[in-house]
């Protein structure tokens, strides 16, 4: 299947062997290989640079969830609208949250979710520093500090923004597509 980029799919099997291990665990956690690192790897050296700073700053801390992270993420694609970006990481919101109603409403509207004062204000600083980077001040990081995160959490909020902005963007340009199997992932009845 193509990824529908406007450049040329990588050849899996023209890739590194550490790419071509990469995209195994890629297929095997997730049952596909992601669009994004087919068409990334058209060029492998800095599709391997990306994946290596994505994979650092994504990884769940003790105050920073995956959860969070993956709120940062569709905050910032939502204001891109960045069709790849909202599609992939909110499956991944459905599955951090396992709350399926309330990880769409993020997707869609973060301010008709049911979040924390904490949750929003990360939300409304992601977005500002996405939609107006040039109007972020001091008091929309102590904004951060005052809901509750410490310095490298905010270090974190605004390095995931940054690289959500950059990922969207290559994304957005290149013309990729979702793969079908996000839409259906983490799917399924409700519990209360």
């Amino acid at each position: 299947m193509s990824t529908g980029s406007y450049f040329p799919d990588a050849e899996v099997e023209e890739l590194s062997p550490q790419l071509q291990k990469l995209f195994g665990k890629a297929a095997e956690q997730l049952g596909f290989v992601p669009n994004v690192f087919t068409a990334y790897a058209h060029r492998p050296e800095r599709f391997s640079a990306w994946f290596n700073h994505f994979r650092q700053v994504t990884e769940p801390s003790e105050t920073l969830s995956g959860a969070d992270r993956e709120m940062i993420a569709v905050v910032a694609s939502g204001v891109n609208r960045c069709t790849y970006c909202l599609v992939s990481h909110g499956q991944a919101l459905r599955h951090e949250m396992h709350d399926e109603a309330n990880a769409d409403r993020i997707v869609f509207n973060w301010r008709h979710a049911d979040l924390t004062d904490r949750q929003r204000a990360i939300c409304l600083f992601v977005e500002k520093l996405t939609a107006t980077p040039a109007t972020v001040e001091r008091d929309d990081v102590d904004a951060l500090a005052d809901a509750g995160l410490g310095p490298d959490d905010i270090w974190d909020v605004v390095e995931l923004t940054a690289m959500y902005n950059f990922t969207n963007r290559i994304s957005s340009a290149l013309g990729i597509e979702p793969n079908a199997e996000y839409h259906s992932l983490d799917r399924g009845p409700t519990t209360d």
